[in-house]
């Protein structure tokens, strides 16, 4: 279920055909999911919850045809990999990857192989992939390091464009957003014609985030689904560790707070209103922690400092949704457009030419882009939420999906969702 299937419009632009990523030409996505496994961690056994996703950005052999790109550090607490190259050069050169923070490694390894099979007849060689992490350890048996090569090639073979699976899948299988399931979402929107018609797609790793910060289209969701209600499997990650760690001071003699307590406190740190408060600090891996990977694409003829300031604006779209760039959150976000092609031959190594002709949009055209970014990025991680499915990790820790019946009621109440004026002020209740 998505987003416009439950009636719920996201920003005024209209989406692709598609409304994903892949309604950029060209653009595939890949996912390689693993699930197996139930009951209590034995790292290197499971339970697993975790994958890899890859973001193919056109149809040929991207491994020697770069495209135009740019990125963004919204917070840093976080690895995607290759963007001192991409901030060096304005190219990228390959796949995406995306998956969990303890699997970058392999992940850009793989792919490393695979830009050394597309260039096997160059004798001198080199690649700087661009993979992504954000963290699953509390579903998944993250230390166990469940990802392997053949992960990555089984997702880059399954790439398509098409409709892009959501949810638990792929990289975004074992993550949490805004304490509920969370996980891979996509999105796109087409400007008018009048703008240039083109497209900007959107794709997230959805995994960070507290409940009461939660907004979907304006509305606090979250503060009407407190985690009293739907309990958020961040608590059950503290009970646990509560008792090992109370365990541990038993053995040594001496009592430790609680990592129930040192989560109140931090998440009061997090609000500014708690004792010695400092607003945005928080643990990684918690409430308000986490991370966000988002990718954007776009078929509008960019130069690299406008991809860079189109990735600025997936920000907007992470805020308008309650995340606020915490300490411990990894928010990172590359944009790459196709609309400039041949830039290069062999990635550049060897090109015989001296110029290349490129083609830019304006400065007054590049505003509408920027608008389809802030509201692509904010329905990719509602679409994340909306198919994200409730999932039972290690030691039997829950996250539990958005329950859509009651999502409906609540945009009800706000005079958002089916049955609301778009453009209507939004509603209180009392």
């Amino acid at each position: 279920m998505r987003a416009r299937e439950l009636g719920i419009r996201i920003g005024l632009l209209e989406p692709g055909g598609l409304d994903a990523i892949t309604d950029v030409p060209g653009v595939q996505v890949g996912h390689a999911t693993l699930i197996s496994g139930e009951g209590s961690l034995v790292v290197g056994q499971g339970p697993v919850r975790t994958g890899v996703t890859v973001v193919v950005p056109h149809a040929d052999d991207v491994w020697t045809e770069p495209v135009f790109a740019g990125c963004h550090r919204l917070n840093g607490n976080g690895e995607l990999t290759g963007l001192e190259w991409v901030r060096e050069s304005g190219f990228l050169g390959g796949v995406i990857g995306i998956t969990n923070t303890h699997s970058v490694g392999v992940v850009r390894d793989a792919l490393v192989f695979h830009a050394a099979r597309a260039r096997a007849n160059d004798s001198v060689f080199w690649s700087l992939p661009v993979v992504g992490e954000t963290y699953d350890g509390a579903l998944n048996d993250i230390n166990g390091f469940h990802v392997k090569q053949s992960h990555v090639d089984a997702a880059i073979e399954s790439a398509s464009g098409g409709p892009v699976a959501e949810g638990n899948v792929g990289g975004g299988t074992g993550m949490i957003c805004h304490e509920f399931k969370g996980g891979i979402g996509t999105a796109s929107r087409r400007v008018a014609d009048a703008d240039g018609g083109w497209v900007v797609g959107a794709l997230v790793q959805a995994n960070y985030g507290t409940r009461e910060l939660l907004r979907i289209d304006g509305v606090p969701v979250g503060e009407e689904i407190p985690t009293s209600d739907v309990p958020s499997p961040w608590h059950e990650a503290e009970r646990l560790e509560d008792a090992a760690m109370e365990a541990m001071a038993v053995q040594g003699g001496r009592r430790l707070p609680s990592a129930r307590r040192r989560a109140d406190e931090s998440a009061a740190a997090d609000r500014g209103t708690g004792p010695g408060a400092h607003p945005g600090l928080g643990d990684r891996g918690g409430p308000g922690g986490g991370s966000i990977i988002v990718v954007l694409a776009t078929d509008a003829p960019l130069l690299p400092h406008q991809c860079e300031r189109l990735a600025q604006r997936a920000s907007l779209g992470i805020a308008r949704m309650g995340g606020i760039a915490s300490h411990g959150s990894g928010d990172l976000i590359i944009a790459f457009a196709t609309g400039n092609r041949g830039l290069s031959q062999t990635a550049g190594e060897r090109d015989p030419r001296r110029t290349v002709t490129t083609r830019m949009v304006v400065d007054r055209g590049i505003t509408p882009l920027f608008q389809a970014a802030v509201e692509a990025t904010e329905a990719a991680i509602v679409n994340a939420l909306l198919a994200a499915t409730t999932m039972v990790g290690r030691d039997g820790i829950t996250a539990h999906a958005l329950d859509h019946d009651r999502l409906i009621d609540i945009m009800a109440r706000y005079g958002r969702g089916p049955t609301s004026n778009r453009r209507a002020p939004l509603a209180t209740t009392d």
